[in-house]
């Protein structure tokens, strides 16, 4: 499903989505893609930050003795299963919004926990200690790289959740307080600038790479479609088919070939621009009544073509007629014709299991049926038995 059109995205490029909001409909597929590419890697930053959170087992034995059984308890008894426990949560709701606050919870707690087992400690080695939480941070924005919100929430959070377990702790004279609040903000304002410019650029890269593929999709649309009516055209003709005979040999397939009556005399009396939107609108109704059964091509010309795979030759009649009768009911006035004439079209029809036909045998039956119906008075359906093999080959070139 198309998110947005190269002119929104150019819009958004252009404007600098300076506030890391894109326009509602970009904003949620860069949400999923962000969500998909966090979540993928939540158990892997699961497992190396439990694992260095752990690690730190050893500066509670040497630093915190005082308080060492409160420390191992909030290590492997809380924070290591919350975090395996978040992790399956976001895995099981994976949304941006969910890891967002994954990363909130793992940071805050993370903090948290470890201070206030250390608030009635009275370890020389507290001042120390407490610089654990630089690593806290820096796991937060750099490993976990929730979007910019949560970054500041997050960051904002944990450091007065640690200046306020400090203060209750009490060993810290006021001027290495100060120092503590002073260093932990300037860290925090760093990183939280550092996770604009990577958001932005994360952004940025969204947007250059969704514009490629649009273009891609574009090319590759125009080297297919046919310019004036955007049908299908000759060249899609030849790779579509591939497909269609790649199925059981005795699966039925059938082509119904159409040509606009008297279209040249249209041209010569209604001008060629009412030419090309005669051609337009009939391509338009050909692709409305066939595209659940079959692919519609500008085969040449006023000239459509129509290959319908499963179809055998009654239901291919029966399809062909319903089209034929509603081409008629465009009542599109043919001034060249008598009095109230309108825009019709001649049909030719063929059909044959895949194995005794390919495409060349159904596309040349099909066109000696058109031509019997124009033979016929056209405004007709004409159907002709397919005669493998092909006596001649290079129809479908060009």
């Amino acid at each position: 499903m198309t998110v947005a059109t190269l002119d929104q995205i150019d819009h958004e490029l252009a404007g600098g989505f300076r506030w890391l909001r894109f326009a509602d409909a970009l904003e949620r597929a860069y949400g999923r893609e962000f969500a998909e590419a966090r979540i993928r890697l939540a158990l892997f930053w699961a497992f190396v930050g439990t694992f260095i959170y752990d690690l730190v087992y050893f500066g509670d034995v040497t630093m915190m003795q005082d308080v060492f059984p409160q420390l191992a308890f909030v290590r492997f008894c809380i924070f290591t299963p919350y975090a395996f426990i978040a992790v399956w949560l976001v895995k099981r709701r994976p949304t941006a919004l969910s890891y967002d606050l994954l990363a909130i919870s793992v940071c805050v707690l993370g903090g948290f926990l470890p201070m206030a087992a250390s608030v009635t400690s009275q370890s020389p080695y507290f001042f120390v200690y407490q610089n654990g939480n630089i690593a806290t941070l820096l796991f937060f924005v750099i490993a976990l790289q929730p979007r910019f919100p949560a970054i500041v929430i997050g960051l904002a959070t944990l450091c007065i959740v640690h200046f306020t377990l400090i203060q209750m702790n009490g060993s810290l004279d006021a001027v290495a307080f100060s120092g503590v609040v002073t260093f932990f903000v300037t860290l925090a304002i760093f990183l939280a600038l550092s996770a604009y410019f990577m958001e932005r650029k994360d952004r940025l890269n969204f947007l250059n790479r969704l514009r490629g593929e649009m273009l891609q999709a574009e090319l590759l649309q125009q080297s297919e479609r046919d310019e004036l009516t955007g049908l299908y055209n000759r060249r899609s003709l030849n790779r579509i088919s591939k497909s269609v005979w790649e199925g059981a040999a005795n699966a039925p397939v059938a082509v119904v070939m159409l040509d606009i009556d008297h279209f040249k005399l249209y041209n010569d009396v209604h001008g060629h621009v009412e030419g090309d939107a005669c051609i337009r609108r009939v391509s338009a109704c050909v692709a409305e009544e066939m595209s659940e059964m079959g692919a519609a091509f500008r085969f040449g010309g006023e000239e459509l073509l129509v290959l319908l795979p499963g179809c055998d030759a009654q239901t291919a009649l029966l399809a062909a007629e319903r089209l034929r009768g509603t081409i008629e009911a465009l009542a599109i006035p043919h001034h060249g014709l008598v009095e109230g004439g309108v825009v019709t079209a001649s049909f030719g029809v063929s059909a044959a299991p895949r194995g005794m036909a390919d495409l060349e045998d159904l596309v040349r039956a099909a066109d000696a049926a058109l031509y019997d119906a124009k033979r016929g008075g056209r405004n007709a359906v004409s159907f002709v038995t397919v005669a493998p093999p092909a006596a001649e080959y290079g129809l479908l070139a060009g």
